[in-house]
């Protein structure tokens, strides 16, 4: 299966308690869909680059995970759909072939 990470912004005015909902939540979505390896990480608020949905701050937070495409798409759709979540980008991590070369050294 391949890698994906996944990188979204959370609205800054949501609480602590909020936000572990939050990452929660899309966690459950990947894991029901049966990805593996589910590593997620807490960027924390941060000022985004321009103003997005009145907002001027976000709560980033990562996650890299093994998973199908149909898994990226659930939780994509559940991202899209809720308010909680102001951006999110997901993309597909290419894994280099080892060379014979490589092997050796």
């Amino acid at each position: 299966m391949p890698q994906y990470e996944t990188m979204y912004i959370l609205r800054p005015d949501l609480g602590d308690e909020q936000t572990d909902q939050a990452i929660g939540k899309y966690q459950n979505i990947l894991l029901e869909q049966g990805a593996e390896a589910v590593d997620t990480q807490h960027r924390g608020k941060r000022r985004l680059a321009y103003e997005i949905q009145n907002h001027r701050e976000g709560v980033y937070v990562q996650m890299n995970y093994t998973s199908s495409g149909k898994a990226v798409m659930a939780m994509e759709k559940a991202m899209r759909l809720s308010e909680d979540v102001i951006r999110y980008l997901t993309t597909k991590m290419e894994i280099p072939a080892e060379t014979p070369e490589a092997i050796e050294a």
